[in-house]
């Protein structure tokens, strides 16, 4: 299969996975959040759908991890980073069995309690993620723009990880750790998908880095 492929599989995948988990994660768990019981019994069915959103968001996690090992996999550190990609894929399969369990709770607190948990498990697969991108970053090495973008988004993954699981008043920051973890991910892996799709493989993709 040419760089060129491999390129545009991954550029595409990338924009599932965006997608995907726009939609499970603010329309769907926010909304649990917000309203737990009238989710569950009103919405059963967007529940449902968010739920498939995560697995899907799974599947193409693996995919992306399995093209780019083969565009990049001259580079020393490729394997590596690979194994943190599915790493995560594999955690947050885990974690998406939380949820399909709030579907026949009745109360908020048995519900809000699934979706603790799937957040908690969640949360340690974004640290192995965090982890992937810095190297990622490192492997694709041009543009170069790009890849400090993306270094920085797993720098920050990993450190609003460990925030949750280090200070007890982490809520009072919630919204401060979101900020520096969503722009340089959204910038930097939305900034990788275009030009993946639109150059990726051109220019012997694979031997970058």
């Amino acid at each position: 299969m040419s760089s060129r492929i491999l390129s545009k599989i991954t550029g595409f995948s990338y924009l599932i996975i965006f997608f995907a988990a726009i939609f499970a994660n603010f329309f769907v768990i926010e909304s649990i959040l917000q309203s737990p019981l009238e989710t569950i019994q009103q919405s059963n069915l967007t529940v449902r759908f968010g739920i498939l959103a995560f697995l899907i968001t799974v599947i193409f996690d693996v995919v992306v991890a399995w093209t780019l090992y083969e565009l990049y996999k001259k580079h020393q550190l490729s394997g590596l980073s690979t194994l943190f990609r599915m790493m995560h894929a594999a955690i947050m399969a885990v974690a998406v069995f939380a949820l399909p369990g709030a579907l026949t709770l009745a109360t908020e607190a048995e519900i809000l309690g699934q979706v603790n948990i799937f957040n908690t498990i969640w949360l340690i697969g974004l640290f192995f993620f965090g982890l992937h991108l810095i190297l990622l970053g490192r492997i694709i090495g041009q543009p170069k723009i790009i890849a400090i973008f993306l270094v920085i988004a797993g720098i920050m993954y990993m450190v609003d990880t460990s925030a949750h699981f280090l200070l007890s008043n982490y809520e009072d920051y919630a919204s401060v750790f979101l900020a520096l973890v969503a722009i340089p991910s959204i910038v930097g892996e939305m900034a990788f998908a275009i030009w993946l799709l639109v150059k990726g493989g051109k220019d012997s993709t694979e031997n970058m880095g």
